[in-house]
């Protein structure tokens, strides 16, 4: 797909990340899949995003889970966890 602002969702990156336990399920599985609904790969947010502990999962609807796990089999992002 791409986009015409890598720059900006780079930047975005940088201040998510350290920001990301703040995030509700809904902002984080919005994120990713924005992310993916334009194409950008961002490695370091996605590793990021699976630091986050299992027991959060349980915040999760069915919708969050369903966008989240859209997002990394778009940008094929795997995980070791």
């Amino acid at each position: 797909v791409g986009h015409s602002s890598p720059e900006l969702f780079d930047k975005i990156t940088e201040v998510a990340i350290p920001r990301l336990r703040k995030f509700n399920s809904q902002g984080i599985a919005n994120m990713v899949w924005a992310y993916a609904s334009v194409g950008h790969s961002s490695p370091e947010l996605f590793d990021k995003v699976t630091d986050i502990p299992p027991s959060r999962l349980r915040e999760f609807n069915s919708q969050d889970l369903a966008n989240t796990v859209w997002a990394y089999a778009t940008v094929g992002h795997s995980s070791s966890q």
